[in-house]
């Protein structure tokens, strides 16, 4: 309802619709950069995608260059496309890339794919190799695909490591406290989802910026509020423009004007043609 008030309301001011949903969908972008930052970047957006599509010419042309498969999986897995990211990655296991980062991408590829048992496997033997890669980013992955899957105890367990190693992570803790919740440990719940949100207050601008979409979902009620106050910022912008007479049906004295009262989707009255019926002649 907000948006399609922004719509009319930017409508009335430039006078031409499709202005106002451009208009529209630069304020919803900008809007969310500064909030929940749901939206991907479109800028970065971009240029991922062009770097995707070198990378995809880079492995037709020669099939065993690593590196480019490596770097193009990673945007696939970022992308949310974990098949085609397992597909680009698996030759180079199969190659003799046993390293942490390979077979940590790969394990999060095949989890994302829905090969659970795979996935967990390249995920141990990466934390074989290095137990605290990326300060924990091997649980945090464990635990967000395992709560996924409804395995709630196991997600409990890699989420708790994971929140031990990365102190001041919002994101691991507001998923702990979503697998609490569904264990029925509402008390424990509320204080991971507490000790989120307080993480995010004391964190520097960076890592707000990064996590300030998990830190809202903490406190689903901040951004309800915000709502509210655009949806009366809004409705208070409308009333004063109908007030000032901007929401007025304006009548043509040419081209097939219907005279005063008339508005769209009725009838023009009689009144109303013999009105309009001298000018036009």
């Amino acid at each position: 309802m907000s948006k399609w008030l922004l719509w009319m309301f930017l409508t009335l001011l430039t006078g031409s619709p499709l202005l106002s949903l451009v208009l529209v969908i630069v304020f919803i972008f900008v809007a969310d950069r500064f909030t929940w930052r749901l939206l991907p970047s479109p800028v970065r957006m971009m240029k991922r995608f062009q770097r995707a599509g070198y990378l995809a010419g880079t492995i037709l042309t020669n099939p065993h260059e690593r590196r480019a498969r490596h770097e193009l999986a990673d945007i696939r897995v970022e992308q949310k496309r974990y098949a085609e990211a397992v597909d680009i990655l698996k030759p180079n296991l199969e190659a003799g890339d046993e390293d942490v980062d390979t077979l940590y991408l790969l394990g999060v590829a095949y989890l994302g794919a829905g090969d659970a048992q795979r996935g967990e496997l390249l995920l141990d033997e990466a934390a074989k190799l290095d137990a605290g890669y990326r300060q924990g980013a091997i649980d945090l992955e464990r635990g967000r695909f395992r709560l996924k899957r409804g395995e709630v105890k196991g997600a409990i367990e890699a989420l708790e490591r994971f929140c031990a190693t990365r102190l001041g992570s919002v994101e691991g803790r507001y998923l702990l406290a979503r697998a609490l919740a569904k264990d029925g440990r509402s008390a424990d719940a509320k204080r991971a989802r507490d000790a989120a949100w307080n993480e995010y207050v004391v964190a520097p601008g960076f890592q707000r910026r990064r996590e300030r979409r998990w830190a809202w979902l903490s406190r689903p009620s901040r951004p309800l509020t915000y709502a509210v106050l655009l949806a009366l910022v809004l409705g208070t912008g409308a009333t004063m423009a109908r007030q000032m007479g901007l929401f007025t049906q304006r009548t043509h004295r040419y081209g097939g004007g219907y005279g005063e009262g008339y508005h769209p989707g009725e009838a023009p009255s009689a009144a109303g043609w013999e009105e309009a019926g001298p000018e036009i002649e």
